[in-house]
């Protein structure tokens, strides 16, 4: 579904991605793993389109998406959760739902799906006409995902999306997670919990200093010794 070849980006005179490719098939949960600094949110980033690629391709169902609008990357079916859940504060949680549609036009399947959400999130839809920016971090996350969601996305990326939640609402994350697996979607997840993404991954690639030195099986990463000690705590 995914094919990055080569691909090497950067901020002004700092390269962040030094020539990675990967793959993520269809109806995969793959997980990009790595420290701080390694690239892994410049990696989602200019794969939703929003750091130009220096060099190398990027290529989405067979269509060339290297260099592309962030609009025509979500018209492809590619969305992103970022990190930080970057939700619009001062937009109630249903105008915060509304936006993750706003290329599409039909009206009703997007109600649908917004009342889909709201079955999924039960706490969304308490909180509905409620700013975004009053919600606690759990809450916040849920709505990113959800207007994730609502684009209807054949991949969706998540850039860390366990960052400063509490342990409880962790878990229900990466529930969340793979249920949406679950529906066929595709996943590319950043996670700062190795252990937790390589858990439930089908297949992984650890970036370090902007190079994948290692892919494999979740289960191959999770026994390699080097992962082990890097960043799984022995």
């Amino acid at each position: 579904m995914l094919e990055i070849r080569d691909l090497v980006c950067g901020y002004g005179g700092v390269t962040a991605l030094r020539g990675i490719s990967l793959q993520v098939k269809p109806g995969q949960l793959v997980a990009l793993i790595g420290t701080n600094g390694a690239g892994k949110s410049t990696a989602l980033r200019a794969i939703s389109g929003l750091v130009p690629p220096r060099s190398g391709s990027m290529v989405f169902d067979g269509r060339d998406i290297t260099g592309a609008r962030p609009s025509r990357v979500l018209a492809c079916g590619i969305a992103h959760c970022p990190e930080g859940r970057r939700v619009f504060p001062q937009m109630t949680v249903e105008e915060n739902l509304m936006m993750g549609a706003y290329l599409r036009t039909d009206a009703a399947e997007i109600g649908a799906d917004r009342d889909r959400i709201y079955g999924d999130f039960p706490r969304l839809a308490d909180r509905r006409r409620q700013t975004a920016g009053t919600l606690s971090g759990g809450e916040q996350q849920m709505l990113a995902i959800g207007r994730a969601l609502m684009s209807r996305p054949r991949l969706i990326l998540f850039d860390e999306p366990s960052l400063g939640l509490a342990p409880n609402i962790v878990e229900r994350t990466f529930a969340i997670i793979r249920r949406i697996r679950g529906t066929g979607t595709t996943v590319l997840l950043v996670e700062q919990n190795a252990f937790a993404a390589l858990e439930m991954c089908d297949h992984a690639y650890v970036l370090e200093s902007g190079q994948i030195v290692l892919s494999g099986s979740g289960t191959q990463l999770i026994e390699n010794e080097h992962v082990r000690k890097a960043y799984l705590g022995g």
